[in-house]
């Protein structure tokens, strides 16, 4: 038994759930973020007081706070804030509206930012503690049809590189998870799509063809390593989740530099004399 305290937003399914229940089961205590507390009902059958259900939508700020506020007072501290809430939004950039873009970034990138700012205070009075930031291998490697939760996920990773460098002081730690594809719902009823038009309805079949062909993980065989990482006295900055996520990026990264250095010529041109 850890004793630990979670703080987990989008607890209602997925991987929020997933970790709830087995933060639970191994004798950790839970505040979870769920827009509709009666997702949690089971949870709070077997667990009683153990468990928080919270009502909380991320990306309203003031929510947030109280909802960190009611988990603190309940519990006493916090040692695990872990930022899981977040969708897909589907389709080309240029068809992307002003609506649906703003709510991806809302919660996605806003949510996590208002998440942890509440919880910092608490965090470093206590002198310690580990924000988890549930990023994706989409913060890192960018494909077509994606381009408004690569922005999202992508402001996660710069923000919270900077954060784990102002917060290490402190004691607190942060890590940045970096899954592939899992069988969550994140491609199903969460998920929101633009419309793509014509113009575009081929690079969507294309997409929806690759995506038939990749086999997801289970997020059940990812409890043992986030426990891991939350457990470890010097955890990561950075992790990825799935076997073929480091291939995957060591490819993307590759690339980068190739280009970089094919063009370096001009990057120092650029600087002048």
């Amino acid at each position: 038994m850890s004793g630990k305290v979670w703080f987990i937003t989008g607890a209602s399914r997925g991987f929020g759930r997933v970790w709830a229940r087995a933060a639970l089961e191994r004798g950790d205590r839970v505040a979870a973020g769920v827009r509709t507390v009666s997702a949690l009902d089971e949870l709070v059958e077997r667990h009683g007081d153990a468990v928080l259900p919270l009502r909380l939508d991320v990306s309203d700020r003031e929510a947030v706070h109280a909802a960190v506020a009611a988990a603190h007072r309940r519990f006493g501290r916090l040692d695990v804030v872990v930022n899981n809430a977040g969708y897909g939004l589907f389709g080309p950039v240029e068809n992307v509206t002003e609506q649906q873009a703003r709510d991806q970034m809302d919660t996605n990138f806003f949510g996590t930012l208002w998440v942890t700012q509440a919880v910092l205070p608490v965090l470093r009075a206590q002198r310690g503690g580990h924000i988890v930031q549930v990023s994706s291998i989409a913060g890192l490697a960018s494909w077509p049809m994606l381009g408004l939760y690569h922005a999202s996920k992508w402001a996660i990773e710069g923000m919270s590189d900077a954060l784990a460098q102002e917060v290490s002081p402190f004691g607190v730690h942060v890590t940045l998870l970096e899954p592939g594809p899992y069988r969550t719902d994140w491609r199903g009823s969460s998920a929101v799509w633009a419309e793509p038009g014509e113009a575009y309805a081929e690079s969507v079949r294309a997409m929806r063809d690759t995506s038939a062909g990749i086999s997801p993980g289970d997020p059940e065989d990812t409890v043992k390593p986030l426990f891991d990482i939350v457990d470890a006295p010097h955890p990561p900055l950075r992790c990825l989740l799935g076997a073929w996520a480091l291939d995957t990026v060591r490819k993307t990264y590759e690339e980068r530099l190739r280009t970089w250095r094919r063009w370096d010529g001009a990057a120092g041109a650029a600087h002048g004399d």
